[in-house]
């Protein structure tokens, strides 16, 4: 099960077959950091209920990978298989989200709780969903299969099965603020 699981990351990066000169390769000549940090996320998981020692071996690696690569997902994540990253950075998955197969998330992107309203808790994610750059999930809704969602989509509410998620067109004003931001400018 394990092997499976990590050959199917490794097969959304068009890898098909796990050697030892597969793994130097996408941890040290090449480095992969999705791919690097899911092959130890599934492996902390793996060796949780398993084997103390090597659980705690690489969930030590672990914490040192969220902050080298900016990924703060807990290894209690149930992530499905095919799990893709496709760029490091301000990822963060709270640790009781629930994710499904063949799902792909880019930088700067939250799965995370809402304390207050209808909606509770954390995200589930189904199977074939991508989410786009600077999108944020929020609440306890449920995310159907072969969704896309966009770039800085700000998602509160369950969304069906084959749906698109966009955020609202940017507000174009009339008026300078930049003096406002921009200081110690020789201009």
């Amino acid at each position: 099960m394990l092997k499976q699981t990590i050959l199917s990351d490794y097969r959304r990066c068009g890898i098909n077959k796990i050697s030892f000169w597969m793994i130097v390769k996408t941890f040290i000549v090449m480095p992969n950091p999705g791919l690097k940090f899911l092959t130890i996320l599934r492996l902390t998981q793996y060796f949780r209920r398993r084997n103390r020692p090597l659980f705690y071996f690489f969930f030590l690696w672990l914490r040192n990978l969220k902050v080298k690569y900016g990924f703060d997902i807990s290894y209690r994540t149930q992530i499905g298989e095919g799990f893709y990253i496709g760029h490091f950075g301000n990822v963060v998955i709270h640790g009781d989200t629930i994710i499904g197969d063949n799902c792909n998330i880019s930088q700067g992107i939250t799965f995370g709780v809402s304390n207050a309203g209808a909606a509770i808790g954390v995200p589930k994610i189904g199977n074939n969903v991508f989410v786009g750059p600077g999108a944020c999930i929020f609440g306890n809704i449920t995310i159907g299969n072969h969704v896309t969602i966009g770039a800085n989509a700000v998602v509160t509410e369950n969304v069906p099965d084959f749906h698109t998620i966009v955020s609202p067109k940017t507000a174009i004003i009339n008026k300078d603020l930049s003096s406002f931001y921009i200081h110690n400018s020789d201009i």
